[in-house]
């Protein structure tokens, strides 16, 4: 079967993916947003002083990061309706967009305990002796500097998202790749339409891709590198310590 360019052409260019499009991109943001906000309360749970609190994120990190997502995504639409009879029974979408979050939010959590566990303790203890409260110190000393190794990784998470919302398609939500499957089901011209699909996940990356190096760019400005290692936060606010460039 030779390929049919007037169908590639006709689907690149029409509007039958304009919806979908916009339904990944839609829950891509959803779902790292409750991945992000899952991650950091995790990160800093993690470096809780209880012990209780610590194994309940670790349970949480094993569990969610060795399950495959496409059962996550399962158990979220159908077993957890099975499960309270029905009592909840979550649209594909919100399920969707939970399964990945909750997902997400395990992959998050050992992001922002490495960017935590990167900033010197001696930091801490310096702005603690200045009188700051831990809240100030984790927000006005410690993530700032946190910032730098977590944007990196979570860039990266979210072009990935974007790629595994695709896995919603065995649920109904009818994003790009389950748009592509409901056409090629009708006219069978699969490389065609795979194509397109394949393009429009091209760009998608791409863009995201673009604002992740910016992002990169814009927090490696406040943190250059100089002979004698980066300057701390404590000395950029007081302005004692390191060297300046």
């Amino acid at each position: 079967m030779r390929f049919d360019a007037g169908v590639f052409w006709h689907l690149l260019f029409s509007d039958a993916f304009l919806r979908p499009a916009w339904i990944t991109v839609w829950v891509t943001f959803a779902a790292m947003t409750i991945g992000i906000v899952l991650g950091l309360v995790g990160g800093l749970a993690a470096a809780s002083s209880l012990r209780a609190v610590r194994v309940a994120v670790r349970c949480y990190v094993v569990v969610f990061r060795g399950l495959p997502t496409l059962v996550q995504i399962v158990f979220w639409y159908d077993a957890l309706a099975e499960l309270t009879g029905n009592w909840i029974n979550l649209p594909a979408l919100a399920a969707g967009v939970l399964a990945l979050g909750v997902n997400e939010g395990a992959y998050m959590t050992e992001i922002v305990r490495a960017g935590l566990g990167a900033v010197e303790h001696g930091q801490r203890e310096a702005a603690r002796s200045l009188g700051l409260s831990v809240w100030q110190v984790q927000r006005l000393v410690v993530i700032p500097q946190a910032l730098r190794v977590i944007v990196p990784p979570t860039g990266n998470q979210v072009i990935s998202m974007l790629k595994t919302t695709s896995l919603l398609f065995t649920i109904g939500v009818q994003e790009i790749f389950a748009t592509g499957t409901n056409i090629y089901s009708v006219n069978f011209r699969y490389f065609e339409v795979l194509s397109v699909v394949s393009i429009w996940y091209l760009v998608l990356t791409g863009i995201l891709t673009l604002i992740q190096r910016r992002l990169e760019r814009h927090f490696g400005d406040h943190w250059t590198v100089t002979d004698s290692g980066r300057r701390g936060a404590l000395s950029r606010m007081f302005a004692f310590g390191g060297t300046t460039t």
